[in-house]
């Protein structure tokens, strides 16, 4: 896997700014695989949304049609 396709967590910083509460459904096995993850690096569930979400923005590419 090349380097830049690493999804890699960084050590906790204090948050900031303005916050809004969004829910969303996930499937169970996506749920475990992100409390492992959570267990292993000491972050919160919403931490690690947040980090996959802005990894994602960070790379999208909406084609052409």
């Amino acid at each position: 896997m090349a380097q830049e396709d690493r999804f890699i967590v960084p050590h906790r910083r204090p948050a900031v700014g303005k916050s809004t509460v969004v829910s969303v459904r996930l499937p169970d096995t996506m749920l475990a695989k992100l409390e492992d993850v959570a267990a292993q690096t000491g972050r919160t569930r919403n931490e690690l949304v947040q980090m996959c979400i802005d990894y994602a923005l960070a790379r999208l590419e909406i084609p052409e049609e």
